[in-house]
């Protein structure tokens, strides 16, 4: 068919297979580029529509539309409407069983389904690179595509090789999609994905049904303010962003003893009962969910009619993400922080707590210095023995990717493991010679745990003098046939050495300026949000342009429009660091200095921030672990150096 002629059929396709009357603002120029076969970025707002900016196209192209996103709600949600609407769409991801798994790929493999939704980390999975590189994909679509900048808000590693991969796959056309990308990220997104300037289609981002408040509380009266909000609106679907888990329980306890019909969501709750409460939240007309930003990603609910930010964002673009959940029928909805000046220490101390110390990065790049030119490395254990948190030696490492020194090669697992669901015998005798001797000897080389059998991939390949692939291909098949159950583990990361790292002490130097300047730049954002709650003029101009676009005329509804913006934020009232916790620290160091001897350790420790080390010794079980959390780290920091 003709361009002219599927550029005919949209408004056809549009009402038959998605039951809609007409395009929002940017989706056709959006999906007239790609069925041109052209690469685009949309830059939506949040329930701007992005979603049909793939969906539709994957109706008309021939060949798979692959959706990378970090959201494994959304491709839930996504996945199950499709379905409904007999658009065939599947997901693959860790909740489905290895049946599932090997179906789902079977129905990509013979072009029943026509899109594809998987996480970033599944091109971590070799199976799943080697079965990908024989599909034809149409269109790559890359949900949340900020995450490729490195400076942006919420800067994830595995994006930046997602350019790379697309390239690999030979992907007929690129579509990045976001919700929040400042002019600076959005120029990232366009460099990386190789998207012409005019081929990024930017819709505005200001909702005039949004009323934005900002209300300074302290902490006697916080609740009793968000309880009276509750208690004096009709009933209906409200959201409350907290930062701590344990926040979340106890705002959400309050809530229901007031006969608020309120649930806490945060990472800590099991997978079960966090699927419940978004279940119970979507079904709900009046449902009220008090979450960390675990919560709503992905999440598509028309009719909330307010967000509460009980504490606050930790960056503009994450409080654009957040209330843009708000109102998406069209009508008025209320999205109100409510500040208690004392809250910025928490976020303040996320940043710092990120941050290694030199000597952290010295056994870092000692690591580095001892691995042969090609070698692989499992991030959780190059975090426990350097003490950096897993996120930030991956983000070191794709730094050193960008500097030349490293180039990452395909990742794999070091081990299988396997339950039987036959004897060995029965196995065996589906096979004959050569193939036969191989198979027992793979099943050989299997050692018997608890429930499972597992076998070393290196080793086996070494003992048995053959490609590591083969014996992959071999248990793959036998799972295929349903003979075993399947699961690979061990997960470790390739890469090559460009050129022989030369002064150890400066590139220790080079990668302590990178994280620090990482620091300074969340501080930074942090700060940004804070200026936006304290500004005088209208708060949704300010957030337009932050995003680099201009309200032409005050909104005339928001907090500084109305007359009650903020006064001065007062400075927060901090306690000092008491000489107990020094005092306690003291033999606690003697009896853990590989986990405490550094005074950023220390500093961490007295102010709840875990680390790989701390985590293996068991420390925040101790009762001076976190006796600081009202306290800024640096003031922490500040005590513990002059002690």
């Amino acid at each position: 068919m003709s361009l002219s002629a599927e550029l005919e059929q949209l408004e056809t396709v549009l009402s038959q297979q998605f039951g809609l009357s007409a395009f929002r603002d940017g989706q056709r120029p959006v999906i007239e580029r790609l069925l041109a076969g052209k690469s685009a970025a949309a830059i939506f707002p949040t329930g701007g529509g992005k979603s049909l900016c793939y969906q539709l196209p994957a109706v008309m192209l021939e060949g798979l539309t692959l959706v990378v996103s970090p959201l494994l709600a959304l491709m839930r949600e996504q996945v199950e409407q499709l379905n409904a609407r007999g658009i065939a769409a599947a997901r693959l991801d860790s909740t489905l069983s290895a049946s599932e798994a090997r179906q789902t790929m079977q129905d990509v493999r013979e072009g029943v389904t026509r899109l594809l939704y998987v996480a970033p980390e599944r091109f971590f999975n070799e199976r799943f690179r080697e079965f990908i590189q024989t599909v034809p994909i149409a269109l790559f679509a890359i949900d949340e595509a900020h995450c490729i900048s490195q400076w942006g808000h919420n800067f994830r590693p595995d994006y930046l090789k997602l350019a790379g991969i697309a390239r690999e796959l030979n992907a007929g056309r690129i579509l990045a999609l976001t919700a929040t990308a400042t002019p600076t990220v959005l120029d990232d997104i366009r460099r990386e994905f190789a998207i012409e300037p005019q081929a990024a289609i930017q819709t505005p981002f200001y909702r005039s049904n949004l009323q934005l408040r900002f209300t300074l509380c302290d902490d006697s009266n916080r609740m009793e303010r968000l309880v009276e909000r509750l208690q004096q609106a009709p009933p209906a679907a409200n959201l409350v962003y907290v930062t701590l888990q344990h926040t979340a329980e106890s705002v959400a306890e309050r809530l229901a003893d007031e006969d608020l019909p309120a649930r806490a969501y945060h990472a800590g709750l099991d997978a079960d009962t966090r699927a419940e409460v978004q279940d119970w939240f979507m079904r709900s007309e009046h449902a009220i969910v008090v979450a960390t930003i675990a919560f709503g990603m992905g999440v598509d609910k028309s009719n909330i009619r307010a967000i509460y930010h009980f504490n606050p964002s930790k960056s503009i673009e994450n409080f654009a993400q957040e209330i843009g959940r708000a109102g998406r029928d069209g009508l008025p909805a209320t999205c109100e922080t409510l500040l208690v000046p004392e809250d910025r220490f928490v976020l303040e101390n996320f940043a710092y707590g990120d941050t290694p110390s030199q000597s952290a990065l010295r056994t870092f790049v000692d690591f580095l210095i001892g691995q042969p030119e090609r070698f692989f490395v499992s991030y959780y254990s190059l975090a426990h023995e350097s003490d950096i948190r897993e996120s930030v030696v991956r983000t070191l490492l794709t730094h050193l990717e960008l500097q030349g020194l490293l180039r990452a090669s395909a990742p794999r697992y070091e081990k299988y493991r396997f339950k039987p669901r036959c004897t060995s015998s029965q196995i065996l005798d589906h096979f004959q010679d050569e193939r036969r001797r191989f198979a027992a000897d793979v099943l050989a080389m299997s050692v018997k745990k608890r429930v499972w059998l597992e076998i070393s991939l290196t080793q086996a390949a070494d003992r048995l003098k053959c490609e590591r692939l083969r014996i992959v291909k071999m248990l793959d098949y036998f799972a295929e046939q349903g003979w075993i159950e399947l699961q690979a583990t061990g997960l470790v990361h390739g890469y090559v050495k460009l050129k022989p790292i030369g002064d150890v002490d400066a590139l220790v130097q080079e990668l302590h300026d990178y994280v620090m300047e990482r620091e300074i730049g969340e501080l930074t954002r942090l700060n940004e949000l804070f200026d936006l709650m304290a500004d005088q003029r209208c708060h949704s101009a300010a957030l337009s342009h932050h995003f680099g676009q201009q309200l032409e005329d005050a909104c005339g509804h928001c907090s500084a429009c109305d007359g009650s913006a903020l006064p001065d934020i007062p400075p927060p009232n901090y306690p000092r660091v008491g000489d107990s916790a020094i005092t306690g620290l003291r033999p606690l160091i003697k009896e853990r200095p590989e986990a405490l001897g550094q005074v950023r350790q220390q500093a961490r420790f007295l102010c709840g921030l875990s680390s790989p080390r701390m985590t293996r010794a068991r420390l925040s079980r101790h009762p001076l672990y976190g006796c600081c959390s009202g306290i800024p780290f640096d003031q922490v920091l500040d005590a513990l150096a002059v002690t």
